[in-house]
């Protein structure tokens, strides 16, 4: 008989998800959790179950663009894949971005969110992206002050009724680039009471959402990012047409592909001013720290599922005598990303937890600025370790890890983005430094890591000592490094030193409530004995600089 290799199967993924668990039964009173623990077990069989399935039938569908009806009537309408209408309907049922707004738990509103989230994800082709960017402006809105807004969007972003739920796009990358926003070339006109917009938004994600917070400089404003004004603009006007948007295609992406991304033009689209006429790339901060904050959700959620199937492979597939999953050499390599997810994990809920009791008025002296430290901190750290375990578990699987009806290079393919969404690893890093000049400096982390390490002992106590001495480091390269050039030089290997020492020390703290032999005990050893620390003392600058500028042209008969 000849051999046929099983495939990889999910089972409810709530309950194989140990860390998950053990967070939320340490961070949440107990009868919080008793509370929500049906959601999180019914959303873990959806999503290991059904979800998933639809999510592997669905895989090769793509969203549609029609730009015209047969009459020559300007229509652009973008037909969604069956499971984004399915996921838009549950993700609004669940109450996946209603619920820190309904506040049922206070503080923990936050962790219930997210965890339901974390489960969710990964079966959902990617809904989260406009399930950030709702939750961005439904907060973004909140905390503007503008009533108007307030009463038309808000009941409709957080809405638990699908046929009455909206969704938001966030628009702001244009021809020029998505990181250097200041250089907006959208411009915003007053025509009679009426602002309209006229521009190119070269990436808009979600494009179907009901309404989008876009970024436009008002006629006569200056140059720069305070020049700009965040408008609000709903997509259709109430006879379903386009609201002076032409769109001119949906981009051919390496991921994500169920995600409608389309290319467009604002040619008077009726907007409204959330915040004043000046200083949006301030005031769209909000919404960008939020959707950081699903992107890391999003990174640890797909880690998790990509280990799920690749674990659950290696104890079937069985090569040289026995079981994958017996062999030394393939436990470690899947141990080493077990290790990195539970980091991960971590250092994102830690923000989740934060985000949760900041919006109730309940941060310690201290931790608003911490918030402010890890939110680009666990976005960056994050997605690039997102990529690491997605192309590690796709090689555990061999050959099937590269064949696309299998359905697992989609996970490689849609972890990519992650380090590119809501600012690159190197924009981040950047903003890490100017959130340390706000908040003075790193004492906010190294507070965190000693609250973390306090009383470890044993193996954990030498764990804890692998991220002290990381974060020390770190401290110390901060106050003598020379010039602004030498820092920024510097400020991605700074801020990863930092993402892997804070999550080596929360997994200290978290292993240090569990009792001997709980997974998270032997991810924390596993985790500190990876090199925590990346940061180059001699700031080879000039070095770069060579190397880049060094190399001879290759003459033109020579080029391949």
């Amino acid at each position: 008989m000849s051999f046929i290799q099983a495939p990889p199967v999910l089972g409810n993924t709530f309950e194989s998800d140990v860390v998950l668990r053990a967070f939320l039964g340490n961070h949440l009173p107990a009868e919080v959790f008793r509370e929500i623990e049906p959601s999180l077990r019914e959303m873990g069989a959806l999503s290991g179950g059904p979800l998933h399935e639809l999510l592997r039938e669905d895989e090769a569908s793509v969203p549609t663009l029609t730009s015209w009806d047969p009459w020559g009537r300007r229509v652009d309408r973008i037909e969604l894949t069956r499971l984004w209408k399915e996921t838009l309907r549950i993700s609004a049922e669940k109450g996946l971005v209603a619920l820190p707004y309904e506040r049922r738990h206070g503080a923990f509103s936050r962790l219930h969110q997210f965890a339901l989230v974390h489960l969710f994800e990964p079966s959902s082709g990617v809904t989260s992206c406009p399930l950030a960017m709702t939750d961005g402006a439904a907060k973004t809105i909140l905390v503007s002050g503008n009533a108007d807004l307030a009463a038309r969007a808000l009941p409709r972003l957080t809405a638990r009724d699908p046929a009455r739920a909206w969704t938001s796009g966030q628009w702001m990358t244009e021809r020029i680039g998505g990181s250097d926003v200041g250089a907006s070339e959208t411009v915003a006109r007053l025509e009679g009471d009426t602002w309209r917009l006229y521009g190119t938004k070269w990436f808009t994600s979600a494009t179907t959402s009901e309404m989008a917070m876009t970024l436009a400089r008002p006629e006569g404003n200056p140059p720069g990012g305070k020049g700009l004004a965040l408008f609000y603009l709903e997509t259709r006007d109430e006879a379903g047409n386009p609201n002076g948007l032409a769109i001119h295609r949906l981009k051919d992406k390496l991921g994500t592909r169920m995600l409608p991304t389309a290319e467009l033009d604002l040619v008077g689209a009726r907007a409204v001013p959330v915040k004043g006429l000046s200083n949006g790339v301030k005031n769209i901060a909000t919404m960008l720290n939020m959707t950081r904050t699903w992107n890391a959700v999003a990174a640890v959620s797909g880690m998790r599922r990509a280990l799920d199937l690749a674990r659950d492979y290696a104890a079937k597939r069985a090569a040289f005598g026995g079981p994958l999953l017996d062999k030394p050499l393939h436990a470690e390599t899947l141990a080493d990303l077990e290790a990195l997810y539970a980091g991960a994990f971590l250092l994102t809920f830690r923000v989740v937890e934060l985000l949760g009791r900041e919006e109730n008025d309940a941060l310690s002296e201290g931790e608003d600025a911490l918030l402010r430290i890890l939110t680009p901190i666990a976005k960056l750290t994050t997605g690039k370790q997102a990529i690491v375990v997605a192309s590690e578990a796709l090689e555990a699987f061999g050959g099937a890890g590269y064949v696309e009806d299998t359905g697992l290079p989609r996970l490689l393919r849609d972890a990519q983005v992650l380090p590119l969404w809501e600012g690159t690893t190197n924009v981040l890093a950047l903003d890490l430094l100017r959130a340390l000049t706000k908040v003075g400096g790193l004492s906010p982390v190294e507070q965190e890591v000693s609250r973390c390490l306090a009383g470890a002992g044993g193996p954990l106590g030498s764990a804890g000592r692998s991220a002290s001495g990381a974060v020390r480091h770190a401290a110390a390269w901060l106050s003598r490094v020379p010039d602004a050039t030498a820092l920024e030089a510097g400020a991605r290997r700074f801020a990863l030193t930092v993402g892997h020492a804070l999550e080596a020390a929360l997994l200290v703290a978290e292993a240090s409530r569990l009792p001997d032999g709980h997974p998270l005990r032997h991810a924390a050893a596993r985790f500190a004995r990876f090199p925590l620390d990346s940061i180059r003392d001699d700031a080879p600058l000039e070095e770069a600089r060579a190397l880049l500028g060094a190399a001879e042209p290759v003459p033109a008969e020579r080029v391949p």
